[in-house]
């Protein structure tokens, strides 16, 4: 008789800007979990410089890297958690979608913020940078904010 598959294992995938608590909530689930832990800050700090940290077409090849290791290690039953952030709705949906068609269960974890909240945290985080972490600038942060799309009630149902 063969080995019995254990259950998948969970994607967790967390949602919200800089500032908003996503690091901090990866690493606490990590430990609590326990999960494997995913962030693109991370991996672009250590394989690339400083001057690359918002390259798009970077962030989404390492995000496809974590994704692929993320969905493997759901079929040997553990969970992953992805510290990403998923600012567009649509790219929330692709990501569930993909998830679905791996049969590995998916957890959209929204972190909620206010504008002036984001800015004291990040100007907290850049006095006193922490490795793998990278500056942000209230311009920076304003652009952003007009971007993101919160999830609504329904897609964190």
């Amino acid at each position: 008789m063969g080995r019995q598959r254990p259950n998948p294992g969970t994607l967790i995938v967390l949602c919200g800007l800089p500032g908003s608590g996503k690091t901090t909530l990866a690493r606490r689930l990590e430990r609590e979990r326990p999960a494997l832990r995913f962030s693109e800050d991370e991996w672009v700090s250590r394989m690339f410089s400083l001057e690359m940290a918002h390259e798009n077409e970077l962030r989404e090849r390492i995000k496809d890297v974590q994704w692929d290791i993320a969905v493997r290690a759901a079929t040997f039953g553990v969970d992953s958690v992805l510290d990403w952030g998923l600012w567009a709705r649509v790219e929330r949906d692709d990501y569930r979608a993909r998830a679905a068609a791996a049969g590995t269960p998916f957890e959209l974890r929204y972190l909620a913020a206010t504008r002036d909240e984001l800015l004291r945290r990040i100007a907290l985080r850049n006095a006193n940078l922490p490795p793998e972490t990278f500056p942000i600038e209230q311009g920076q942060l304003d652009e952003w904010w007009g971007l993101f799309e919160p999830p609504d009630a329904d897609e964190l149902a």
